[in-house]
């Protein structure tokens, strides 16, 4: 049997001057529905390894399967891990109040400095954060960075089979071209302008400040925590002391 590529293109409802900039296309909110929260997207560097390591390890292995196109393993999740090249390539993530990495995003560059033209995008989200757009989310703030970093294309390899990636590429405004059991998707990018420049750097800068701000968080409640479990402890010092 021989197997043909299916070319799917963008929605027709969108306007295709808008296709070369998801970043614009999303942030314009559409007629009778609220503009959506801001999502804290921080840039992850090389001391998140560890966490991006627990996230992915997290995830169930149909989900891995899906992120990595096969049935990867701990020792294979863990070696992609280590090999995360944080001076070339720029990884995003999102974290919760208890500092749990929920979602991540890897945008990949060419070894190649004369091949930056093109950047990958894959994305992996927890099972109990689904639901809420992270993908989605992540998505445009990778296709920012990578317009405000000179790229010109992004593209997604993934299985055809992983309908939620490819969803939100179209819904992007990418062209999505189906072979067989494998699609790739490839969004062109408006060059970079002072407005998503100044976008992108504000947005770093909110999340950074979230970020710190849950760390702070985190760390009073641990505090207190220990010393809401010595009290009972100093109680039956107490009684048991002679009087």
């Amino acid at each position: 049997m021989i197997e043909t590529k299916e070319k799917v293109p963008p929605p027709s409802d969108r306007d295709p001057a808008m296709w070369f900039s998801p970043m614009e296309a999303q942030t314009a909110p559409s007629p009778g529905r609220a503009s959506p929260l801001m999502v804290p997207i921080r840039s992850l560097g090389a001391n998140h390894r560890a966490r991006i390591a627990r996230h992915l390890l997290a995830l169930e292995p149909h989900d891995r399967y899906l992120r990595f196109g096969f049935a990867a393993n701990d020792a294979q999740t863990q070696r992609y891990t280590d090999s995360l090249d944080f001076e070339r390539d720029e990884i995003f993530g999102i974290y919760n109040r208890r500092l749990d990495l929920i979602a991540m995003a890897h945008l990949a560059f060419d070894a190649d400095s004369k091949r930056r033209d093109c950047a990958e995008f894959g994305v992996s989200v927890s099972k109990t954060a689904r639901g809420r757009g992270y993908g989605a989310r992540l998505f445009d703030r990778a296709a920012m960075h990578a317009r405000n970093a000179g790229v010109g294309r992004m593209f997604i390899h993934a299985l055809s089979e992983n309908t939620t990636m490819l969803k939100i590429a179209r819904k992007a405004g990418a062209t999505v071209e189906r072979d067989g059991s494998e699609s790739d998707a490839h969004l062109l990018l408006l060059p970079a302008t002072l407005d998503s420049r100044l976008t992108e750097l504000v947005e770093e800068q909110l999340a950074q400040t979230d970020y710190r701000i849950k760390v702070h968080v985190k760390q009073f409640r641990d505090a207190l925590g220990g010393v809401m479990a010595r009290r009972p402890d100093a109680r039956n010092d107490q009684r048991d002391s002679p009087k």
